[in-house]
This record gives structure tokens, C-alpha cells and sequence, in this order.
């Protein structure tokens, strides 16, 4: 009796501990970046089948990485034609970001903007690499409180808003995030025309460019900064280079920057009728470099792709005299993010799965699909790109032998003696 109601309260308690034990979640939240994109996700695969499982989008397996992307609307005959390319991203990093963390319920405005800050914080704001910008252009600011300016020292040039350069002046912008075309620009065909053996393409396009803006024959090449900390000069030979650039105040909030060394354009384009003298002006060493990017190179590999895609974009339409007008030109650095997930679907008769299978096999009742999907984070938001199928495993079958020859009898098989081979031992 007593072994009795000694097994009773110990079956008691313990069903009153585990009660009172919480049970662990294997299903958590998502936070709500990724609920968005999972929403976004399934939306975009056009997934509305109410016999359909989505599976996955655990954060935990979630890669983050850096990237460039190119956005640009060209328009030809009337017709605007939209592009956007991504370079590859060189390393997929395992991060704990701040939008993988489910909300809490009741958070502040003032505790959201420190989610927000610490988001920023942790390498969702990229920045562009280290690049040079040549005159005559200028350069809208955005973003720039505490951007400094060195000429090669510093300089207290204030707040810039706007910043001109002149004919010569070369400047290296450091801590950019992204850079943008301002103003449409009418550029003028044929694309492809050679000289002394170098292809012009978009080399000899932006050298027009560059003898429109010295005649002011067009507005200057206006481009669109975001966030950039520095406009430093680039470092001079030596301390007496002719290199160094003078400052000049002309507004609060706008400077010009010049150099001692400035070479006066004789030859300067009016029309497109005289494009032919444009490119008889080009030398070898003028088609070494992209102007106004004086740091990238005439034979840089994404130079020659964009210059392949534009021929293509414009036809035979390239090869003949007329125009074509640059809507929209941006470049910035993105943080992408890649996801897996599955979708699995009940099979029913008619899907087409289960023809071809033998009789013998077993029908699977659910098929699963895995994809991967490419995220760019924008803030505190995820927004699909590009979603990728992947390749399932491949699973061998197992036969067993009398299945293979019709449940025989090896005794029955007859017996095959090949041919003797004299070089065997």
C-alpha cells in the first residue's frame, strides 16, 4: 500500500513539473523583416494554392554580403529601356542583424530609432570604393554635415552643399554610398568608331561629353553624392606639384575647386555634326582612362560589359548617325542578403509525377521544391531580387536482382563463357 501511494504522488509530480515546464518553441516568430519578405517571396512565385507549404526562411541560415549595383534607364526611339546589374558579392558572411530579432510588443519610437542606429551600425550601410572624379562637372552633396575637405591639408569649407570643379581639377571621393546622374543627357551615335587602333565606344562618348561641358555648349555634368566623408586632392609627387588645388568661395554651402596647372581646351565641340572631329582630337593616352572617372581604366572588364550591353540595347541603330538620351545613371553600394526555403505541394492524379514510375515503386503523396532567394536590405526592409531554384539531392534506387530479371530463378540463367583472352594471366 505504501509502494502504492508512494508511485501515485510521484506520477503527480511530475506531471505538475512538467505542466509548469514551458514548452520549447520549434516553430518561433519571424521577425518581421523576414515575414515581409517571406510574404513578398510567395507573392512574387505567384504561391496562392491553399494545399502549398512554406518551409524555411530561418534567419539562422540567412548570409549577408556586399555588393554594387548599376541602375540605368536608357531611351531609344521613344522607348525607355530600364537595366540593373549586380556585381558578384565576394564573401557571404553568417551576421546577427539587428532586423533578425523579433519586435517586441509595446517598443517605443525612441527605442525603434536605436534598433535603427545600431542596424546602420552593423554594416547595412555600405560604402562605395575610393574613386576620382575629374572637371569641368559639379557635384550636389547630400548628407555631407561632417565631410571634410582637404586640398592636400584640411580645409574649413562649412556645410558644402554643392561643389564645382574646374577644367583640370581632379578630386578622390572617400565614404561614398552612392552616386547618381542629375539631369538626362543626349549623347550622340555612332557608338562604334576607331582611332589609331583604339576602340571608341564609350570612350570617345564621354570625350564628347567633356568638350561640350569645356564650351558650355550643354550644362555641366551634374551628379548627385550620397554620404560622402572626404574630398581630398590626390597625393602630388611632391611639395611644389603643380597638382594642388585652390579653393574659391562663392556662395555659403558652394565652392569651386581649380588647379594651378588648368589646360585650356583650343578645339571645342558645337554640334553633333562634328563628331569626327572629336574623335581625330583623341590620343591613345586620352582613351586610357573614362572621363569624368578618372580612376577607371579605358580596358576595365565592366567597362567593355557595359559597352557590349549598350551596343546591343541600341542595335544597328549604334552603327548610324542620330542620338540617344541617358534617362537615369546610379551606382551604390547594397547589402544583399540570400535565404533558403521549400515549398511542398500534396500530389494529386493528373499532376504528371507519377507517370513513368513502375508499378512496383511507391507513389510519393508530396513533392518539395527548395529555392534560395536574393535579398537586398533597404533599412529596416528586405526586398526580393532574384529567386533561384536549386538542384534537389539525387537519390539512387535499390532494385533487388529478381525485380531486374522477372523474379527468375538464377538457376535458370543460362550460363555465358566470353571469349578466352590470350594476354590475361
Amino acid at each position: 500500500m505504501a509502494f502504492s501511494l508512494f508511485c501515485f504522488y510521484t506520477v503527480l509530480l511530475l506531471l505538475v513539473a512538467s505542466s509548469s515546464a514551458s514548452t520549447p518553441n520549434f516553430n518561433p516568430p519571424y521577425p518581421k523583416a523576414i515575414s515581409d519578405l517571406k510574404d513578398a517571396t510567395v507573392k512574387f512565385l505567384g504561391l496562392q494554392a491553399d494545399d502549398l507549404k512554406i518551409s524555411g526562411f530561418d534567419v539562422r541560415e540567412a548570409m549577408v554580403g556586399h555588393s554594387v549595383a548599376y541602375e540605368f534607364d536608357v531611351e531609344v526611339d521613344n522607348k525607355v529601356l530600364p537595366f540593373k546589374l549586380l556585381e558578384d558579392v565576394n564573401r557571404w558572411d553568417y551576421v546577427d542583424l539587428p532586423i533578425f530579432h523579433v519586435e517586441e510588443p509595446g517598443r517605443t519610437s525612441d527605442e525603434k530609432g536605436l534598433v535603427e542606429k545600431k542596424t546602420s551600425e552593423s554594416g547595412l550601410s555600405p560604402v562605395l570604393a575610393p574613386f576620382q572624379l575629374a572637371g569641368p562637372m559639379e557635384l550636389w552633396i547630400q548628407d555631407a554635415k561632417d565631410m571634410r575637405i582637404s586640398l592636400p591639408h584640411d580645409v574649413d569649407a562649412g556645410v558644402l552643399k554643392k561643389v564645382i570643379l574646374a577644367d583640370g581639377a581632379v578630386v578622390t571621393v572617400k565614404g561614398a554610398r552612392s552616386v547618381s546622374l542629375r539631369h538626362p543627357l543626349d549623347l550622340p551615335l555612332p557608338l562604334n568608331r576607331t582611332n589609331n587602333g583604339f576602340a571608341s565606344g564609350l570612350l570617345s562618348l564621354a570625350e564628347w561629353l567633356r568638350h561640350a561641358s569645356r564650351g558650355q555648349e550643354t550644362p555641366l555634368l551634374s551628379l548627385r553624392i550620397v554620404g560622402p566623408t572626404s574630398l581630398t586632392s590626390p597625393s602630388p609627387p611632391s611639395a611644389s606639384s603643380s597638382n594642388k588645388l585652390k579653393l574659391k568661395r562663392l556662395a555659403p554651402g558652394l565652392v569651386e575647386l581649380s588647379s594651378s596647372s588648368k589646360t585650356i581646351a583650343t578645339h571645342v565641340l558645337s554640334s553633333f555634326d562634328r563628331q569626327e572631329e572629336a574623335t581625330a582630337l583623341l590620343t591613345p593616352s586620352q582613351f586610357s582612362t573614362l572621363w569624368p572617372l578618372a580612376s577607371i581604366n579605358g580596358s576595365n572588364s565592366n567597362l567593355l560589359g557595359f559597352e557590349t550591353l549598350l551596343a546591343s540595347v541600341l542595335g544597328p541603330k549604334a552603327n548610324k548617325k542620330g542620338s540617344f538620351k541617358l534617362l537615369k545613371a546610379d551606382v551604390s553600394a547594397q547589402t544583399f542578403m540570400k535565404i533558403g526555403f521549400a515549398v511542398e505541394k500534396k500530389l494529386k492524379k493528373g499532376d504528371g509525377i507519377w507517370e513513368g514510375l513502375p508499378g512496383w515503386r511507391t507513389k510519393p503523396e508530396n513533392v518539395k521544391m527548395h529555392f534560395e532567394v536574393l535579398a537586398k536590405v533597404d533599412g529596416n526592409k528586405v526586398v526580393p531580387e532574384r529567386i533561384t531554384p536549386l538542384k534537389p539531392v539525387l537519390i539512387e534506387d535499390t532494385v533487388a536482382s529478381n525485380e531486374l530479371l522477372g523474379n527468375v530463378s538464377m538457376s535458370r540463367v543460362p550460363i555465358v563463357h566470353p571469349p578466352p583472352d590470350p594476354f590475361a594471366l
